[in-house]
């Protein structure tokens, strides 16, 4: 009886602390959209904006202005890669980032924004 107490315990202790590994499965899957910048410092600025927890990669084309982001839905929501790229000021084609954080952006990195964004409202805060 107690070994079998002993051993649940050890049980429940291996899942508390693998937890991540076995309940968030390692499954990558591979989007692309476009994201509205110009220059080196914005494809820097856009990419670093995705290094979090759930994102393998991303990169973002100048020429096209296309990101290919390599990222785990069970740990991260393709909106929530929208939103991020939002908040550091640049445009998706789902979310449109904040007038103030875009004026802030670089001169070099302020497009010509078309307003063709479909949202509700600008992502970001002062």
């Amino acid at each position: 009886m107690y070994t079998m107490k002993s051993f649940s315990l050890i049980i429940l202790f291996v899942l508390f602390l693998f937890g991540n590994f076995i309940f968030k499965p390692n499954h990558f899957i591979e989007s692309t959209f476009k994201v509205y910048g110009n220059c080196e410092m914005c494809k820097m600025r856009i990419e670093k904006s995705l290094e979090v927890e759930g994102i393998r990669e991303a990169r973002w084309n100048m020429t096209s202005k296309i990101i290919r982001v390599n990222y785990n839905p069970h740990v991260i929501s393709l909106n929530e890669i929208h939103i991020l790229i939002a908040k550091k000021g640049y445009d998706t084609e789902k979310e449109k980032a904040n007038d103030y954080i875009y004026n802030q952006l670089p001169k070099c990195c302020q497009y010509k924004r078309d307003g063709n964004i479909s949202q509700k409202d600008s992502i970001g805060t002062k």
